[in-house]
């Protein structure tokens, strides 16, 4: 029996049990089979559990069992959470809603959740903007984004720089406006972020680590500087191999012929 009231007591009991692999579990057997009436009570236990659950595993376990749910009762419930006054509540809601990718919830998605204080919550709702932005709404979350670029730290500036770079050569312009704020943090991060959009596969730190050289000394003189440094590729000092090999078609076997090496002379005619 995996629905009705006892059901429901049981799985909640489940998941907040001390063990973090007993809540795993029980979000597991959740979404495995939610049964044909989630609504009484159960949904309720899984959305309060994301809001203070600490083991990250456990965390996404639960937004996955919600993902199983019926939309039309999950999405109402997990706006609610949007306004919790808990951060942790406000992240796992952005981050379940964009692993549902609902449309609709993109107008959930506010301005204050974008700038929200906490750096979580902010990762969490750009990620979930991106995922769930039409296209006629990215220029919009551009001028949304771009502004924050500077903030925090590492992780959090990388968060914001994969998410512009996911909304395409739509951010190129904003981002080209800010390379030239009076902000040496801001420039830096924009011209970092112009160059994860120009290779993707560039790491962020050598292209921060660029942007920051570039914002100190000028475009121009760092250019010249990087045209005038050494070159720290040595250069190849092993001879070219002038052995001739013979591989045998029928046997494989390779044969090496060595050549040998000799003086020419030359004379006056």
């Amino acid at each position: 029996m995996t629905d009705g009231p006892w059901w429901n007591a049981r799985v909640a009991g489940a998941l907040g049990a001390e063990d973090a692999s007993v809540r795993l579990q029980a979000a597991l057997a959740v979404g495995s089979n939610p049964g044909p009436d989630p609504e009484q009570g159960l949904l309720a236990a899984l959305v309060e559990r994301c809001a203070v659950e600490p083991d990250f595993f456990v965390r996404d376990m639960l937004s996955w069992a919600l993902t199983r749910l019926p939309p039309e009762i999950t999405l109402p419930r997990l706006r609610r959470e949007l306004g919790s006054e808990r951060p942790q509540a406000r992240s796992q809601a952005l981050h379940t809603l964009s692993k549902i990718g609902d449309r609709r919830a993109w107008a959930w998605i506010t301005r204050d959740l974008l700038r929200d204080a906490d750096d979580e919550v902010a990762r969490t709702a750009w990620r979930a903007a991106v995922a769930l932005a039409a296209e006629d709404d990215r220029p919009n979350l551009v001028d949304d984004l771009v502004v924050q670029l500077g903030r925090g730290d590492r992780e959090v500036q990388l968060s914001l720089s994969r998410a512009l770079v996911d909304l395409g050569g739509v951010i190129e312009p904003a981002l080209a406006r800010a390379a030239a704020n009076p902000d040496p943090t801001v420039a830096a991060h924009a011209r970092a972020t112009a160059s994860l959009l120009r290779d993707p596969e560039a790491g962020f730190d050598a292209a921060i680590d660029e942007a920051r050289r570039v914002v100190a000394l000028g475009p121009q003189r760092a250019a010249t500087a990087a045209a005038a440094a050494p070159d720290t590729n040595p250069p190849d000092t092993n001879p070219p191999d002038t052995n001739a090999r013979h591989t045998n078609p029928r046997t494989g076997e390779v044969t090496i012929a060595v050549m040998e090496t000799v003086d020419v002379e030359t004379s006056d005619c």
